[in-house]
């Protein structure tokens, strides 16, 4: 059983780097609009996030919610990043779309 989770994983973790791309936030409205869109806090890997959720790792989501690491986009992050058209890292894990700030991008702490 091990085996089938580390090979299963793997294949997240390859599927998801080649998923991830940076993509301006004007192109998430509907996602947005649809309770869909997640955001990542810049300390987290990304991709690793998206692994864990395709892992179903409630313990691990519950610590980053509970920390504020992983949450929904607010409405004030989300106008910061519509008035500047902000571009980001997204990555999708259905039915999930992850987001970080770009080095380059504006965000709320």
């Amino acid at each position: 059983m091990d085996e089938d989770v580390t090979e299963r994983e793997h294949l997240l973790r390859q599927d998801y780097h080649q998923q991830t791309a940076r993509i301006h936030w004007h192109e998430l409205q509907t996602y947005y609009a649809g309770g869909s869109v997640i955001v990542v806090a810049p300390g987290l890997n990304l991709v690793e996030v998206a692994v864990q959720l395709g892992l179903d790792s409630t313990a691990c989501f519950q610590n980053w919610i509970e920390s504020g690491e992983v949450a929904a986009v607010s409405d004030e992050q989300a106008l910061i990043w519509y008035e500047s058209n902000a571009q980001l890292w997204a990555v999708v894990a259905a039915p999930w779309v992850l987001v970080q700030q770009a080095d380059d991008a504006p965000f709320i702490e």
